[in-house]
């Protein structure tokens, strides 16, 4: 069996995975973009098709004014009886609450809340009673693995929240997962930070309260300290698939320009086998982007994404996004027909606000993404065009807006408290392309007649990664539209968005 990593490319953290028969079903957290978690689906644990969300209305996920990389922490998904559960935090709108489903393509239930504190909260079904396992952080007086007992169907804790293991010292004991496996109760936990020390560690014991017997050959799972092309790697969930092999999802991360990285942290995938009783993950061996194990699975590839969205159907791809709980107004994809309308509402993507935005993750080192855009601004506080997200303080702006009377493609860059725009060209009459186009190291900004384009200007990869910007996300590439905090009632069409890789 020979599969790519990461299995899921592009800001996709945290990932956690369920088996209902021969299906798979994998989830990530999301953290300010809605709808929130998305979830995918797979036959042959290589190829991977999103689905949907878990969080799709804003009574599941309040996300008003909710700062980057806050939101939904990582989520776990587990099936149970009929029903799929995910339990999730929202940081800044409750804590900890599951939802349900019994379509894990449809819709979910509405929040069901839960007392004990802390974040990535985990369940685990056995024998009647169901266990939900959160960390120690902020709340408890010893950082680790905290756990209770709750009734599933209302949340209602059961048992005081109990102490289980601390981990093997690192920093930041989190992601505890508690499986039973035979006779046995492993906990699994994520230590190390979320950067080049992250790692994963494992317990285990004959009691699902402990005392917890650490794996001796702990962590079992890390890439610190290694010159790799993964990096990172921590924060797994195992599983066994339906030949009776076990794997492990976990997330890492690839660097763009030498110790910089921007795609985010993404889905990565590795064999297990169990030796002793314990795991041992990929035969002790670093973890490559190119994978050949001694493993059958039929191959089961779904059709290919298009390259381009037309906006021909009046419901959103799963893949697009919107910063924090959209405003339906400045929204429609039935309003012209094969074309997405984006109204110039008031907030800008420099706000802690839900501007006019639709984003998709930027998945490849090497791609380019282009629009075309109808789009006449009336007065110089208007703007529509592309944009290169990391947060409301780290992007990058191609955009049509009207400069001294002209209208005119612009690009502006955001670092921090310093902005400035550092190109500017006159546009023709009629329809516009806008594109940018990525390696490493460097975004590149055209504009023009379609097929047509001029070179405007370059910008740093680095400057919109997660070392300069901070938090968990990592890149989107959005379709926005803006008034700048005036009135407007402008409006910006966009005919297309493609997004091309280079050719195998």
């Amino acid at each position: 069996m020979k599969y790519t990593n990461p299995i899921i490319p592009g800001f996709h953290p945290d990932p956690s995975v369920c088996r209902f028969g021969q299906d798979y079903y994998l989830v990530n957290s999301s953290f300010e973009y809605f709808p929130g978690v998305p979830i995918y689906h797979s036959r042959d644990l290589m190829n991977w098709r999103q689905i949907g969300h878990c969080l799709t209305r804003e009574s599941q996920l309040p996300l008003r004014g909710v700062k980057p990389s806050d939101g939904i922490y990582a989520p776990t998904i587990r099936y149970h009886e009929g029903r799929f559960y995910m339990v999730t935090t929202n940081m800044t709108g409750g804590g900890n609450f599951y939802v349900w489903t019994e379509d894990p393509a449809g819709e979910w239930s509405d929040p069901i809340w839960v007392a004990q504190k802390g974040i990535d909260p985990s369940l685990l079904f056995d024998g009647g009673k169901v266990y939900f396992t959160s960390n120690g952080t902020g709340w408890a007086p010893v950082r680790g693995a905290y756990q209770c007992e709750i009734d599933i169907a209302s949340g209602k804790q059961l048992t005081e929240s109990k102490f289980l293991w601390p981990g093997t010292g690192s920093s930041y004991p989190e992601a505890p997962h508690l499986y039973r496996i035979g006779d046995w109760y492993y906990l699994m936990l994520a230590e190390g930070g979320t950067a080049e020390c992250h790692m994963v560690t494992i317990a285990r014991s004959r009691d699902p309260y402990g005392p917890f017997e650490s794996c001796p050959h702990n962590p079992i799972l890390t890439h610190r300290s290694l010159m790799n092309e993964i990096q990172s790697t921590g924060h797994g969930d195992l599983f066994e698939d339906h030949h009776g092999n076990w794997w492990i999802v976990f997330l890492g991360y690839r660097y763009g320009e030498y110790s910089w990285h921007h795609l985010g942290r993404e889905t990565y995938l590795a064999p297990v086998e169990w030796i002793d009783g314990w795991p041992v993950v990929n035969r002790g061996e670093k973890l490559l982007c190119t994978m050949e194990v001694d493993r059958q699975m039929t191959s089961h590839p779904w059709p290919a994404e298009p390259v381009s969205d037309g906006f021909d159907s009046p419901k959103l791809a799963h893949c697009w996004n919107h910063l924090r709980n959209p405003d339906p107004s400045l929204y429609s994809l039935t309003e012209r027909l094969g074309s997405l309308r984006l109204t110039c509402g008031k907030p800008t993507i420099d706000d802690l606000d839900s501007p006019a935005f639709l984003g998709r993750r930027q998945e490849h080192l090497a791609c380019e993404v282009s629009t075309l855009i109808d789009f006449t601004p009336v007065s110089e506080n208007e703007e529509a065009g592309l944009t290169v997200l990391a947060d409301n303080r780290h992007h990058c702006e191609l955009a049509v807006s009207l400069l001294g009377g002209k209208r005119c493609a612009i690009v502006r860059r955001r670092i921090g408290s310093l902005s400035a725009e550092v190109a500017c060209e006159e546009l023709p009459e009629g329809p516009v392309e806008l594109s940018i186009r990525a390696d490493k190291t460097t975004y590149r900004f055209l504009a023009g007649s379609p097929g047509e384009l001029k070179d405007l200007v370059t910008a740093e990869t680095r400057y919109v990664s997660t070392q300069v910007a901070g938090g968990y996300t990592g890149v989107y590439f959005g379709l926005y539209a803006t008034a700048n905090g005036e009135d407007s009632s402008g409006k910006a069409y966009f005919e297309r968005f493609d997004y091309r890789t280079p050719a195998k």
